[in-house]
């Protein structure tokens, strides 16, 4: 949908400007203009057909649960991948948590805490900051922790939220699987 009305929004604006009268004064700058024109729209769909929509991709959410396994494998192991990875998967299942889960209070306070720990220590190095993987992790958690900040801990993630995050969860998996 995006790319349709980037589409035609850049499509129109090359026609209006290859088109407009101050630039039509003969009939060789009529096919000049026809031409970039055409030229325009041409690199306007490229462009826009070949622009990554990571931000629309479309991701299945999956309902909210009140049981499961309360993981024992809090903490950084000080590897990044491992670590992200592992972060991931906490913080995945902690915006899989309906209202009433089991210890859901106990999951949010260790979570928020392997949270900070996390980007405390990897922030400060450049090569790892610099990934798109950590980023797209910085900005989720960044999300979670802001819900824990306003809400608490015994509330579940709103639906709307829960997309997102679910969004940027598949996204730092991608970029994982490729070392970035």
């Amino acid at each position: 949908m995006v790319r349709a009305q980037l589409f035609i929004t850049a499509a129109f604006l090359a026609g209006a400007n290859a088109f407009s009268a101050n630039q039509i004064p003969s009939n060789e700058a009529a096919q000049s203009a026809r031409r970039d024109f055409l030229k325009t729209s041409a690199a306007t769909a490229a462009m826009v057909l070949a622009a990554p929509t990571m931000a629309s991709a479309v991701v299945e959410v999956p309902e909210q649960i009140t049981t499961y396994e309360y993981p024992n494998d809090w903490g950084l192991k000080y590897k990044y991948d491992e670590d992200a990875e592992k972060v991931r998967a906490h913080m995945y299942l902690a915006t899989t948590l309906g209202k009433g889960a089991t210890n859901m209070e106990d999951y949010g306070k260790n979570m928020k805490k392997e949270m900070v720990d996390f980007v405390s220590y990897y922030r400060r190095f450049p090569q790892i900051a610099g990934k798109p993987s950590f980023s797209t992790l910085y900005t989720s958690i960044n999300v979670l922790a802001g819900h824990y900040t306003s809400y608490g801990y015994k509330y579940p993630i709103p639906e709307k939220r829960r997309k997102r995050l679910y969004q940027e969860y598949a996204e730092i998996s991608k970029s994982l699987k490729r070392g970035r």
